[in-house]
């Protein structure tokens, strides 16, 4: 599985990349891969407020549907408005055009307390290598 050094990680798998002050926040290459071809998205609104933890998102395939947590606690900023015509982004590109929402958060040091690249290797099921 991809999974980049440049971006922070959830054992729930979303993946967060800070840009200044505001982290996009999408599915990791092991949850779209897991999931097969995503039908379907449903995305938070832009004004949002969410603690992390928290549901925000939905994704769909044929296989099944998963619940997308915020990575940190803040107000969403802007949404991938293309992934609902275009779910499979999500498939074909998990850390780029298939970003789900960005965020601000409300605490920067809390993206400094996700996981790192190699420690979310370790709590993939299997190596995380494959």
């Amino acid at each position: 599985m991809n999974v980049p050094e440049n971006l922070r990680y959830t054992t729930s798998h979303e993946w967060v990349l800070m840009e200044k002050n505001t982290a996009s926040v999408g599915i990791t290459d092991f949850a779209q891969d897991q999931l097969s071809a995503l039908s379907y998205i449903e995305l938070p609104s832009v004004g949002d407020t969410f603690t992390a933890g928290e549901q925000v998102a939905v994704v769909e395939s044929v296989k099944a549907a998963s619940d997308v947590y915020a990575p940190v606690t803040g107000t969403v900023v802007e949404v991938n408005e293309e992934l609902e015509a275009e779910p499979g982004r999500l498939n074909s590109d998990p850390y780029g055009k298939g970003w789900l929402f960005k965020v601000q958060p409300v605490n920067l040091a809390d993206v400094d307390q996700l996981l790192s690249a190699s420690a979310y290797r370790a709590v993939m099921p299997g190596d995380g290598s494959t």
